[in-house]
């Protein structure tokens, strides 16, 4: 099949899931290309995200003067479509956090995208969050003939799901995609009952890179690991008051923050509040592979998060066979066996926090090798990316016979 993917951002550093999953589509024997709203000037740290880029069509490069062109185009080319499309941008605009001007914009986006697919044979369309790009999916489907489906990750979807107008966007795709049983759930929530079998589980999956090789021997030394963009709802700043206890306890360990975002400061302030510069160091973005080796050289992953959908780097973690200290939150609990494969502790508990840490620390290794050996079975059945692009395709390839990008 020749398939369209639409993400608002790419490639991003928080989105290697993607790259992964278009990845494994094409050697599936797949055909499949890219359209990112912007992300072309981004700083990427992975060689792979910058070949990515360079396979990558930006919608927002050219600037305005296309969009408006391809407006215009639309319109003449077939009115009846431009109205039908404009319809819905209006009606995603009631009641919604952005006004209409935002959804024109959202529009004229989608003309871009109509006419940049135009007579191209692709069977589908598939966009990935649930946010912008669902609803400029669903305009390009109304614009060009071409169903679409959309992959739902949560939080955001589910913290706003009436403001996103995520009831009309599953009404009119294909089907729609969660990546655990509970974004499942959160999603029938929101939409009709006659629209649940549209409402699929597929999974993020990690690549052969973690899943190839046998995982390395569980350190001796005392060193966790938290990788994440630096933002509320990971709970770094959590993870940074336990890890106070820990200095205050008298215990030895050492904890690396991989990762950056928005909240490194307020990071950085409390570590020095908490006198722990001697124990914490923050990385700034990494490459897979710098990932792949700070997780190898620690005890256990550490993901205090208050919101999720499922981040893969706990799947990551349990593929390289490390245990997992995380939240009973979202799909977490899913994955992460309390007492087999990890520990998982109420969100928001920093006293819980502590005594998960304490026991990791206190663990030998042959007891953490034996949680990873089991996580890493866990891993290898449910998010092999292969795999589960594959339970992708066959959700496309399950629909009625699709016209495709109109002439």
């Amino acid at each position: 099949m020749k398939l369209l993917y639409l993400i608002s951002e790419y490639p991003k550093v928080s989105h290697s899931f993607v790259r992964r999953e278009i990845e494994a589509l094409i050697a599936g024997g797949h055909e499949v290309d890219r359209i990112a709203i912007r992300g072309w000037d981004l700083d990427l740290a992975d060689p792979a995200d910058v070949a990515e880029r360079d396979r990558t069509r930006y919608v927002l490069r050219g600037g305005m003067g296309p969009l408006i062109k391809s407006a215009l185009a639309c319109l003449l080319g077939a009115p009846g479509r431009f109205v039908e499309a404009c319809r819905l941008a209006y009606t995603m605009s009631k009641r919604g956090d952005r006004s209409l001007p935002y959804h024109l914009i959202y529009l004229m986006e989608a003309c871009w995208i109509a006419r940049e697919v135009q007579g191209q044979g692709y069977r589908h369309l598939h966009a990935h969050f649930g946010t912008n790009p669902a609803e400029v999916a669903a305009l390009v489907s109304v614009l060009a003939n071409l169903p679409y489906s959309f992959t739902a990750h949560g939080p955001e979807e589910y913290d706003r799901p009436e403001a996103l107008h995520l009831r009309e966007k599953v009404a009119r795709s294909a089907f729609v995609v969660t990546v655990s049983s509970f974004g499942r759930s959160q999603m029938l929530r929101w939409v009709r009952h006659e629209d649940w079998p549209k409402v699929k589980v597929v999974h993020c999956g990690v690549d052969a890179t973690f899943l190839a090789d046998e995982p390395t021997p569980v350190p001796v030394a005392p060193r966790l690991v938290c990788v994440g963009r630096l933002t509320g709802q990971k709970g770094q700043l959590l993870l940074i008051e336990a890890a106070g206890q820990l200095r205050k306890q008298g215990l030895s360990f050492e904890l690396v923050l991989a990762g950056d975002g928005e909240m490194r400061p307020e990071v950085e302030a409390l570590i020095a509040q908490q006198d722990l510069s001697a124990h914490v160091r923050i990385t700034g973005w990494l490459s897979g592979t710098q990932v792949r080796d700070e997780i190898q050289q620690a005890r256990a992953m550490v993901l205090p998060s208050f919101a999720e959908g499922l981040p893969v780097v706990v799947m990551e973690a349990m593929a390289l066979g490390r245990p997992v200290i995380s939240t009973y939150i979202a799909g977490i609990p899913e994955l992460v066996k309390h007492g087999e494969t990890g520990w998982l502790v109420p969100a928001g508990d920093v006293d819980a926090l502590v005594d998960a840490l304490k026991a990791c620390l206190a663990a030998t290794p042959e007891a953490l090798g034996e949680m990873g050996r089991q996580g890493r079975l866990r891993a290898l059945a449910r998010h092999d990316a292969r795999t589960e692009a594959g339970r992708l395709a066959s959700h496309i390839a399950a629909l009625p016979g699709a016209p495709g990008a109109r002439p």
